[in-house]
């Protein structure tokens, strides 16, 4: 079982019950998924990029890649509707509680000049959204073998009602905020 997912039951439940005046251990807030998104907008000329992507994605998040294609057509961008446009992956259950516990204990700290993420990055109903500029944070990407440095979106969904809620759970999990 993920090292994660113990500490939320043995910790954060009875500290998010003390803080919040649940009355049910039901009512506590809990990370419901995670959402891996990389936009790889080079792959309209060449696939190869996109290849690497996925390739990348499934050594970051351990579980397979979806390839994302345009809704519809951009002109301005030369870019065609089902045109391979990025690639996510949806984490739930262990897998998430494991991505959540390296992101917050390996990657961050890794991050060149890091001081905390932002506590405002919420979106009003306990979700919490996060940007990271190159995978090379991750411990499972090697340096040597990357073609080019890609940036990806985080999404934290948790059944928080309010953001305070989520903050609070996410602080709870590790989760290095700024001051």
């Amino acid at each position: 079982m993920a090292r994660l997912r113990e500490t939320y039951k043995d910790q954060v439940v009875p500290a998010l019950m003390e803080k919040f005046q649940y009355e049910s251990i039901m009512q506590a807030p809990k990370v419901e998924k995670i959402i891996i998104n990389m936009g790889v907008g080079e792959a309209k000329e060449n696939q190869k990029f996109l290849d690497n992507a996925v390739e990348e994605m499934t050594l970051i998040a351990g579980q397979k890649p979806v390839v994302t294609k345009a809704r519809k057509s951009i002109s301005n961008f030369k870019l065609r509707e089902g045109m391979a446009v990025g690639c996510k992956v949806t984490l739930r259950g262990d897998h998430m509680y494991e991505f959540l516990d390296k992101l917050v204990n390996v990657a961050l700290p890794r991050v060149r000049d890091f001081r905390g993420v932002s506590k405002t990055a919420f979106d009003g109903r306990g979700n919490y959204a996060l940007g990271i500029k190159e995978q090379l944070i991750f411990p499972e990407i090697n340096y040597d073998k990357i073609d080019k440095i890609r940036g990806m979106d985080i999404i934290i969904t948790t059944t928080a009602n309010t953001d305070e809620e989520a903050r609070e759970l996410l602080k709870l999990l590790g989760m290095p905020f700024s001051k």
